[in-house]
């Protein structure tokens, strides 16, 4: 009998592998880093072979450590770091290039050269995306024409792209010796070249990026039988393949927020915020994305209204490896909680650029509002806020490009530990901020996605069911003191503008 879902989450820092049981609940987990590459400023990188060798080690350390077999695992999930761009050979499986990571800026040249009239949106009716630096369409681009021979063996089939879900499949199902080349259409709404209408690669848009079009992977749904693993992953041999979604829209699976108007965040290395907005796109007017949310099996896609922050735990990060004042992410709260509030300083990590609602490359980190007052509990609590800032102005956009008054936020990641920065978050919204009992919602979606297709699970009600808060936060803020907050965080965010040409 078979006993459990099992599911690979591939992030940004790390790669982990989980079992569940059939309350969705953890029974196993395992993860391994890798390394993070910065060639050049604002370039950023990963291995794709450490990243393949780790995803099999924590499969392999798990069902060890567990003595779970491959026989007890109904099926396999994937949910992946979104748009970071590989592309590789097929015939000997080796990268051509690292990976470049989603939040790579290369590529502003390319992006600007597209703009038709300098207008970022000019494609946006297709796609659903602004012109930016983020997606994958201008990364393949970048490879092709800077990396030597890609570009010839593109046009000979030999070349292959895929973000990192292609990837794992392609390795797990076999790799040079048939492995299959496919992604979903969450992920593939992600490279700027699917339609978000037709589900189908865009002719148009491959031709205005120069990328031939045999490079691409099938476009599957998110939920179905794929193809087994191959024999030669011995630890879970012919366990069938059956889910595939980009990890913020495998988190808003996983939130079960089936429903149009349910929204979730994910505060992770960046900070994401979904909306369900049911079996029809919905165009923005106020800077955010519109993507496909899932697709299960024969079903009608639903689509999500997303708000990406591109800096957010990795700004904890930055403050404990850069900056030193804690050894420990979890620290800063303790070091946050010794002053009553931020002094008067703000944070604005756009190390990168800023993502939406602004969608501006050319910004660039600032802290404003310093005095001879602030000491070090000022700026932990300022690298704090800023997160919750970034998300009030994507929450904002949100409500105004859907209609819709959200009454709650669902939320997850590895900073809703976090009690601090809850409560400011509750605070700057005005709503609850829910946490459920699973907060692994991302991997969990994935799962999800999984067991539906093999029906280990029936359907989405059973899911639902689920689904459990631990803990709500309510906002104590009075109107006044947090309009006066949100207004001079409006003033830091324009200090940020313009410091890249």
């Amino acid at each position: 009998m078979k006993k459990y879902v099992c599911a690979i989450d591939q992030g940004t820092t790390s790669t982990r592998f989980v079992i569940f049981n059939k309350n969705g609940e953890i029974i196993a987990i395992s993860q391994k880093e890798h390394k993070q590459i910065f060639p050049k400023p604002g370039w950023v990188e990963h291995d794709p072979m450490e990243i393949k060798a780790n995803t099999i080690a924590v499969i392999e350390n798990n069902l060890k450590n567990t003595q779970i077999t491959s026989e007890e695992l109904a099926a396999i999930g994937i949910t992946n770091q979104r748009e970071t761009t590989i592309v590789w050979n097929r015939e000997t499986g080796k990268p051509y290039y690292n990976a470049i990571v989603w939040q790579d800026t290369r590529t502003a040249n390319i992006c600007k050269q597209l703009q038709a009239g300098g207008n970022i949106d000019c494609y946006r009716e297709k796609v659903g995306l602004p012109l930016s630096t983020y997606f994958s369409g201008p990364k393949v681009k970048w490879i092709l024409d800077n990396i030597e021979g890609v570009r010839k063996d593109a046009e000979k089939n030999t070349a292959l792209f895929g973000n990192i879900d292609t990837w794992i499949i392609w390795w797990l199902t076999g790799g040079p010796k048939g492995g299959l080349h496919i992604t979903d259409v969450t992920n593939a709404s992600r490279t700027m070249l699917m339609n978000i209408n037709t589900l189908k690669w865009d002719t148009d848009m491959l031709n205005a990026l120069d990328i031939p079009p045999g490079m691409l992977p099938e476009i599957r749904s998110s939920s179905e039988v794929y193809a087994q693993v191959s024999k030669d992953i011995s630890a879970i041999k012919l366990v069938p393949i059956c889910g595939d979604l980009g990890d913020q829209q495998s988190a808003l699976f996983g939130q079960t927020c089936f429903e149009p108007g349910e929204a979730k965040n994910t505060y992770g290395t960046g900070c994401f915020l979904l909306l369900n907005t049911g079996e029809k796109p919905v165009q923005s007017k106020q800077g955010l994305i519109t993507t496909l949310g899932y697709k299960i099996g024969e079903n009608k896609p639903v689509y999500a209204l997303e708000g990406s922050v591109a800096i957010a735990g990795s700004l904890v990060q930055w403050f404990r490896d850069n900056i030193g004042l804690i050894d420990t992410s979890k620290e800063i709260e303790e070091l946050a909680r010794s002053v009553d509030d931020n002094g008067g300083i703000y944070f604005v990590p756009a190390f990168t650029g800023l993502f939406a609602p602004y969608w501006r490359s050319d910004a660039r980190g600032v802290i404003v509002g310093l005095t001879h007052y602030i000491g070090k509990g000022h700026l932990a609590r300022a690298v704090l806020e800023a997160t919750a800032f970034q998300t009030q102005d994507v929450f904002k956009a949100m409500e105004k490009d859907s209609g819709i008054k959200l009454k709650a936020l669902k939320i997850d990641g590895g900073m809703v530990k976090n009690e601090l920065l809850m409560q400011f978050q509750a605070d700057l919204l005005g709503i609850p901020v829910i946490r459920p009992k699973i907060t692994e919602t991302t991997v969990l979606g994935a799962a999800y996605a999984a067991g539906l297709a093999v029906n280990f699970w029936k359907d989405l009600k059973e899911l639902k069911q689920n689904w459990n808060a631990e803990k709500k936060w309510i906002s104590k803020m009075d109107l006044k003191n947090r309009k006066r907050l949100i207004e001079s965080w409006k003033k830091a965010i324009e200090k940020s503008l313009g410091w890249m040409y």
